[in-house]
């Protein structure tokens, strides 16, 4: 009985010491972490691997089979380990304590994907989810219905795409952009629970439960403050963001399916969805749109009305309600239809932080005259470069210059390496020649033949100048209605035309020159010593030129990482040969009847080098961070 009771505790004791080792060998082998279960499951395995090679063997074995015992257990665990790193990389499977999330997330994405892929089959779209493609005329008109049936989140994805006049035909822009997200509202026992939470009933004095709009994603209502203000509060719908989050997962799985086509690689559709998934995910936080908000009100005359931020939270946004009817019930009027061009140009141009969506419901005539604009949920940026670049562009088209309009088109795009771009110039030359020729009107419609043009010659339009595109194309439908007629275009002409001349002004000129030269003037103080330098090394014969090879960090690493695995190939391969040799020698003393003591050294060194080898294999097979 004492004996079972030693042997009871000794062995878990022992197991576990060389599950340790074990463990620690093979991170310190294969350069990984490896995690206990996995590496307790291999070392079963290699005991039995181990025991049945050697139990037959002898009864005592020597200290020189233990070691070779040791190594084949050891390799045995090492090689278990390397193969599942191979299938199933640490870290890919969760653990444990997590299965059970994972199977109610999986069963639910199951069901909606189900639901998703039923909707799309009813509208005749299974073939193109299959990979295959065909023609069909109503393809357009199909999809709009599909992402109407399938729910909020895929009706923004069809609004986003109606934007992207650079990458679909103007029949799935036209059919897209008649999607619209109005939904009944909801229950004011629902929403008061969300605003209970986020920032309590008590922050106001009175909230009417009757909602002013409903949306997909929110809803708003009037309330007054303590303080008396009057305000508007925007509450996000309860149970909207798990349906966004899962539907998100959804169009990304379907974009990676979709990618492996030639029409869907050809779109980029898996950098479309990971682009609207970010935009979703930030409409989802009302913090951002109240960033937003303070980001445009910084860079803003006063021309067009801008809401002050009073409260806001990831589900919650109160703000100042602004005094006014929507632009559709206005009188028209184009003098406000030129400001607000003006407004939002100079937004683009000038600032860099400009309302992305600026249709007719998110536009207000104020009481006081002047136009005021809501809901800044989508909010573009430009960076200093492209605002040049989207300058020199409209003058290129204002003074119908190819060659000009040519060169700030590739800086505005990514550019192929092997676009041909005479040719390119050519063709924007008919362009321009079409559209801006003598007695042309241009309108709305030349953008989306530069589009197709940018596309034809395998242009990518960076997402931030397809959202200045965007919210011009929006903006079109807005003024149309604040006056009939009216000509974005030209009057977009008009306020480049009177930018270029604001810098070419005396005084401007003059400013420009100053901050240039109060830029280089440093560099040019040291210019005269370095020449002085430099001359005099010529002189004396002294004047050499030093690179230093490997200088960035990057580069030092591949080359090191580059080495080891050569060295441990070399390594292996040498003691793989050794081992052979020694394997097949028949000489030095005998260690038990069959194995002599070469073979013991043979035996070691094939396990070195098979070691060696599954570390540079694993070294291989690793996936790049």
């Amino acid at each position: 009985m004492g004996d079972f009771l030693v042997y009871a505790i000794a062995f878990p004791i022992t197991f576990l010491l060389l599950v340790l080792g074990m463990s620690l060998a093979a991170r310190r082998i294969l350069g990984l972490r490896i995690g206990l279960i996995r590496t307790a499951l291999a070392c079963l395995l290699a005991m039995s691997i181990a025991s049945g090679i050697f139990g037959e063997t002898t009864a005592t074995p020597t200290t020189s089979l233990v070691t070779i015992q040791l190594g084949i257990s050891l390799l045995a665990v090492i090689g278990l380990l390397a193969f599942a790193e191979i299938i199933v990389p640490t870290g890919s499977i969760p653990p444990p304590t997590e299965w059970w999330g994972m199977l109610r997330r999986r069963i639910a994405r199951t069901r909606r994907y189900s639901k998703i892929t039923a909707i799309a089959f009813r509208h005749g779209l299974g073939p193109y989810l299959r990979g295959r493609e065909r023609s069909d005329a109503g393809l357009a008109r199909s999809l709009r219905l599909a992402l109407q049936d399938a729910g909020v989140t895929f009706v923004k994805l069809g609004q986003v795409l109606s934007t992207r006049a650079d990458l679909l035909p103007p029949d799935f822009v036209d059919e897209l952009s008649l999607l619209q997200d109005k939904v009944p509202p909801a229950s004011w026992d629902s929403v008061r629970s969300v605003l209970d939470e986020e920032v309590g009933l008590d922050a106001f004095a009175s909230i009417d439960p009757e909602p002013l709009a409903a949306a997909s994603i929110a809803q708003v209502h009037r309330a007054v403050l303590k303080t008396g203000a009057e305000v508007v509060v925007k509450v996000q719908r309860p149970d909207v963001r798990a349906v966004a989050e899962g539907d998100l997962d959804i169009v990304s799985r379907l974009a990676e399916t979709l990618q492996r086509t030639r029409w869907g690689a050809a779109l980029g559709v898996r950098d479309l969805a990971a682009g609207f998934a970010a935009a979703l995910r930030e409409e989802l936080d009302f913090r951002v749109e109240a960033r937003n908000i303070a980001a445009v009100s910084a860079v803003s005359d006063t021309s067009v009305g801008l809401p002050h931020v009073h409260l806001s939270t990831s589900r919650v946004l109160v703000m100042d309600r602004l005094d006014g009817v929507p632009v559709r019930g206005a009188a028209e009027d184009e003098g406000l239809a030129r400001t607000l061009l003006r407004f939002v140009l100079r937004q683009v141009m000038l600032d860099g932080v400009f309302h992305a969506d600026p249709h007719p419901g998110n536009v207000l005539l104020l009481t006081d005259g002047r136009l005021g604009l809501l809901d800044f949920g989508s909010v573009g940026r430009i960076d200093s470069a492209l605002r040049s670049a989207l300058q020199r562009l409209l003058l290129a088209i204002d003074r119908s210059d190819p060659a000009g309009l040519t060169d700030a088109l590739l800086e505005l795009t990514s550019r192929p390496e092997d676009i041909d771009e005479q040719r390119l110039e050519r063709a924007l030359g008919q362009f321009m020649a079409r559209h801006l020729g003598v007695g042309m009107r241009p309108d709305v419609e030349m953008f989306g033949d530069l589009f197709a043009l940018v596309s034809r010659f395998g242009l990518s339009i960076p997402p931030e100048i397809a959202a200045v595109f965007r919210a011009l194309a929006t903006l079109e439908g807005t003024l149309g209605v604040l006056s009939p007629g009216f000509n974005i275009v030209v009057e977009s002409r008009a306020f480049a035309a009177e930018q270029i001349s604001e810098r070419l002004t005396p005084e401007s000129v003059r400013r420009t020159m100053a901050e240039e030269l109060q830029a280089v003037l440093p560099m040019l103080r040291r210019l005269p010593r370095r020449i002085d330098r430099i001359t005099g090394a010529m002189e004396q014969g002294r004047l050499s030129m030093s690179m230093r090879l490997f200088a960035d960090e990057r580069d030092r690493s591949f080359v090191t990482g580059l080495l080891h695995q050569v060295m441990l190939t070399v390594l292996g391969a040498t003691a793989g040969v050794m081992a052979v040799l020694l394997l097949g020698s028949s000489g030095g003393p005998q260690i038990v009847p069959e194995i002599g003591l070469y073979q013991v050294f043979g035996y070691n060194l094939l396990i070195i080098s098979v070691l060696l080898g599954l570390r540079v294999v694993v070294a291989v097979f690793r996936p790049r961070s």
